[in-house]
């Protein structure tokens, strides 16, 4: 049986463009997501395609640590040393839960030398919250 042609240009047989020179983005977003056990940073261009993204796990620590200020200071360092070598000069920040790593994230985003159109808090918020538990007996 004869083999099928592949076509040229589609996803199969490799990358559809040439990843040699990085795209320039000069302006973008930025999403820190910060829980008590891990902080996530993710960059984004306007569209909301990503560029880059940092974890405190990926960044090497484990267990506790995750969760500490200095694991999500090192994983915004990641992240923005990475996009600030890519052209991007202003952002926009979204910065969701309430993790002990949110504030450290922010302090070094500020000192990147990225000019910050707005910070705005994403947190989810329940409306009317849980059920709460049945009330004791004794």
């Amino acid at each position: 049986m004869a083999k099928p042609i592949p076509k040229i240009g589609s996803r199969k047989n490799g990358r559809l463009g040439s990843r040699k020179h990085p795209r320039k983005i000069p302006k973008g977003v930025i999403y820190v997501q910060a829980s008590f056990n891990n902080t996530i940073v993710t960059v984004t261009d306007v569209r909301g395609r990503v560029i880059y993204w940092s974890s405190a796990g990926s960044c090497g620590f484990k267990g506790t640590r995750r969760g500490t200020p200095f694991a999500a200071q090192t994983a915004a360092v990641n992240a923005i040393r990475t996009v600030a070598d890519q052209g991007m000069q202003r952002a926009e920040v979204l910065v969701k839960g309430a993790g002990l790593g949110r504030d450290a994230a922010l302090r070094v985003i500020r000192k990147s030398g990225i000019l910050l159109r707005s910070i705005r808090d994403a947190s989810p918020e329940p409306h009317n919250g849980c059920r709460p538990p049945k009330k004791r007996r004794v």
